[in-house]
């Protein structure tokens, strides 16, 4: 008996290990002027236009494991972003949203990838509307989940900087994130869901958070312009909680939750992956 066990036990190690492997096969590193970005892949034998995810603030590539997992009819690609997950090395001292999508474009130029789906989580959103915006051509569709398009107001500003003071308070201020973050329904019936975030946001340092926050919240431009004259095939999906806008010149799904989509409401967004796929 003991020794049956023994072996089930490694039968289902292997098969855990095997199934994550599929998930994201390949991983390399791609020189950009944001630095040497982790970029993941999931290859498949076919023409289909691939499908490259972008993630959100504090997170890392791990945010699409759902969605990789369902898509199998084309090579998926998810990166993570810079200062996040292993994307840690030569990144500049100051950059901006409009560098993330040249990021973007630099990243899909060395993968030989000439036109891909793209569907961002919040800053990714906010980093392929950009990309988009700038190189049309090279992107068949868009999806943009959890968007903050608009320029942050002088108060939001000014509640960002003190937030940062109770970043001496590591465990509190995660807490106090994943609370905003979060919507109540899905912290009140799975609490422990929160490690999703705070789990890699734990990897970034006071500093990186604050120059993470700055450079991509405080700082943004406003984008309401760009997406009313975006002229690529896009839709739009938000949390029913969530703090963003909903953009009015897109069809916008609603779900469950508030702006951690991905997380709270995978199979919904599973969905809207699958039809951003199908944008003409």
């Amino acid at each position: 008996m003991k020794s049956f066990l023994i072996i089930l036990l490694l039968s289902v190690t292997a098969t855990t290990k095997s199934t994550s492997q599929a998930n994201m096969e390949n991983k390399i590193f791609i020189k950009t002027k944001l630095g040497k970005i982790a970029v993941f892949t999931k290859t498949a034998s076919t023409e289909n236009t691939p499908i490259i995810f972008l993630h959100g603030v504090y997170l890392d590539h791990l945010l699409w494991k759902n969605q990789v997992s369902v898509i199998n009819d084309r090579t998926v690609i998810a990166i993570d972003m810079p200062l996040h997950g292993e994307s840690v090395n030569g990144i500049p001292i100051r950059w901006t949203l409009a560098d993330c999508a040249d990021m973007l474009v630099e990243i899909l130029d060395e993968m030989k990838i000439s036109k891909a789906i793209a569907v961002g989580h919040s800053w990714g959103s906010m980093t392929i509307l950009r990309a988009a915006s700038k190189y049309p051509d090279r992107f068949e569709s868009v999806g943009f989940c959890n968007m903050p398009f608009e320029a942050a107001s002088k108060k939001e500003k000014r509640n960002f900087k003190l937030q940062h003071s109770a970043l001496i308070f590591r465990n509190f201020y995660m807490k106090q994130t994943s609370k905003v973050l979060f919507g109540k329904e899905t912290l009140k019936h799975n609490p422990g869901i929160t490690k999703l975030l705070t789990t890699p946001m734990s990897k970034l340092t006071n500093r990186e958070i604050k120059k993470v926050d700055q450079f991509v919240i405080i700082d943004a431009e406003d984008a309401t312009t760009l997406l009313s004259s975006l002229k690529v095939p896009a839709i739009a999906l938000k949390g029913k909680d969530d703090y963003v806008p909903t953009p009015t010149t897109l069809k916008t799904t609603i779900v469950p939750g508030a702006h951690l989509s991905p997380i709270e409401s995978p199979t919904d967004v599973s969905e809207f992956c699958k039809r951003v796929i199908n944008l003409k």
